[in-house]
């Protein structure tokens, strides 16, 4: 059998790397993880040792061999290759619905809560969010709300699939900071369904064990100023005002 070597990222900051980690685990894909430091400064080497490998120069990347599969979407679809598709849809309407979520995800959400990183779900004391934001994680609640309806459920597509892997990590950071969900129950059932999920659980373990990685773009808009002349994120947070990862 072919080796695999998975390169993934500091638990508490790569989310890119969950969504392709969980796909290959799903996929019962044999292979070597070999997480890489995203912290400040050990990155910056860090990262340049992966450009020996990938021409992006970031993670996650999974070798096979003596071929290099460099993007997180590259990776799930390879996963539902060793999987025999059975982590995409086989309605070819359905499935290419699960990749419009893939596709849509992977370019940013259109932006929805993008103040609201990955790290932060990890933050002790988390700041509310805006009306805007939350406006925001509505629109896309009420999308998998009506997605979960037309399918019937448990998860996006009835089983398990790459439309689910790939919102864990915004379903984390959203719900962490408790926007209102009630509108949406079906999407209510499906997040915390997903958010027990072994997989899941057995990342967030390793997150939660992690200092914090500290972004000082997550202050409030317009309120950084005042926020630091009160004491600054450090006194607020008990973390350090300067970021140290992406």
């Amino acid at each position: 059998m072919t080796s695999m070597i998975f390169y993934s990222g500091t638990r508490n900051a790569s989310s890119w790397a969950l969504r392709a980690w969980m796909a290959l685990h799903l996929a019962d894909v044999d292979f070597r993880e070999h997480e890489i430091d995203l912290r400040r400064p050990a990155r910056y080497l860090a990262l340049a040792a992966v450009g020996r490998i990938s021409p992006a120069a970031c993670v996650p990347v999974l070798v096979v061999g003596s071929s290099v599969i460099f993007d997180s979407l590259a990776i799930m679809e390879y996963a539902n290759e060793c999987a025999n598709g059975r982590l995409l849809p086989r309605d070819p309407l359905a499935r290419a619905r699960a990749r419009s979520l893939l596709a849509w995800q992977h370019s940013g959400l259109s932006n929805i809560a993008s103040r609201i990183s990955f790290e932060s779900a990890f933050y002790r004391h988390k700041r509310s969010l805006s009306e805007g934001e939350i406006a925001e994680a509505d629109r896309l609640f009420a999308l998998l709300d009506s997605t979960l309806e037309g399918s019937g459920g448990p998860y996006l597509f009835g089983g398990i699939s790459l439309a689910d892997c790939t919102m864990v990590p915004t379903i984390i950071r959203l719900y962490r900071h408790g926007p209102p969900r009630n509108r949406w129950p079906r999407c209510d059932a499906w997040a915390c369904l997903l958010q027990s999920q072994p997989l899941v659980l057995e990342w967030l373990a390793s997150a939660e064990s992690l200092p914090p990685i500290w972004h000082d773009s997550y202050l409030i808009p317009g309120a950084q100023a005042s926020w630091q002349a009160a004491g600054g994120a450090a006194c607020s947070t008990g973390m350090p005002a300067a970021p140290v990862a992406d």
